[in-house]
């Protein structure tokens, strides 16, 4: 009888077992190695730590790193909400040609689109030959290698994402809630702000969490439409290693892992005890 009862606690948990070997072998020892990398050289020595967080150098870049994350998130936040809210106000059968529109960039390679970016931003590109050909300018904008560039590139890029994430909550909220509550006498806005909203936020902050760790890892497009002060953590990470430094680029590694994780954690904790919490009437 025990037999039994241990072999089928077993086979309810074995499902998990294929997970956490996929999560150890494609995570947690990679990681490992990074630190080991960072921390062993070869013996236990934090000199690459010290060396990033005492040269202000790094520290800006750092600094720059996460403004950047953060900013880039809540833009794509600001605008792929309202996207994400239309798509799912329209009738059912057009949802899917929309939804269809949003993915189509995805489906290109981030290094297309940034070249493509180049095209549009170029001193002879589209934008600059257009407001020329208008009379709007009688000289070339410099566009191009410009911290606007960076964040228009990398939003476009990772704009579907927070579509597709708002999207999926919002098709989860039964649309019975938001008609109960017009019943009941509230306007329309009253009703979006006090029922929909709230119930769409967890969908909300899983998106800008997915944006913030993706812009947190960015490299391609601050190397190629970027100018020298829109330097990214990732893009000093890849000199390094160009360099053959292998000890402080795995260094820096853990850094942006850490402060990603600590981050989305505080994040979180905000969330849940300000935008989750029961609140009186």
């Amino acid at each position: 009888m025990t037999g039994s009862l241990t072999a089928m606690r077993f086979s309810r948990r074995f499902p998990l077992v294929p997970a956490l070997v996929l999560v150890l072998a494609m995570f947690a020892v990679p990681v490992a190695f990074v630190f080991v990398e960072a921390a062993f050289a070869p013996e236990f020595s934090l000199a690459h730590f010290e060396r990033f967080f005492t040269r202000s150098v790094y520290l800006t870049v750092y600094w720059n790193t996460l403004f950047v994350s953060a900013t880039v998130a809540s833009i794509c936040l600001l605008i792929g909400y309202p996207m994400a809210l239309f798509i799912v106000s329209q009738p059912v059968r057009r949802r899917p040609l929309l939804l269809f529109l949003v993915l189509v960039p995805l489906w290109m390679s981030i290094l297309v689109r940034t070249y493509a970016w180049m095209v549009v931003l170029g001193r002879e590109g589209i934008v600059n030959s257009a407001l020329q050909w208008t009379g709007i300018i009688d000289q070339p904008l410099t566009l191009m290698f410009t911290t606007g560039s960076v964040y228009v590139a990398m939003v476009q890029i990772l704009l579907p994402i927070m579509v597709v994430t708002c999207y999926s909550a919002m098709t989860e909220i039964d649309p019975g809630l938001v008609r109960a509550a017009r019943v009941c006498g509230a306007s329309p806005f009253a009703a979006f702000r006090r029922v929909f909203l709230p119930l769409s936020l967890e969908g909300a902050l899983t998106g800008w969490s997915v944006i913030f760790i993706l812009s947190m890892g960015f490299f391609i497009v601050p190397a190629l439409v970027g100018g020298r002060r829109d330097v990214l953590l990732g893009n000093m990470i890849v000199n390094q290693i160009a360099q053959a430094n292998w000890g402080f680029a795995a260094a820096m590694a853990i850094v942006l892992l850490v402060s990603t994780v600590v981050l989305l954690a505080f994040v979180r904790l905000v969330a849940a005890r300000f935008l989750y919490s029961p609140r009186e009437a």
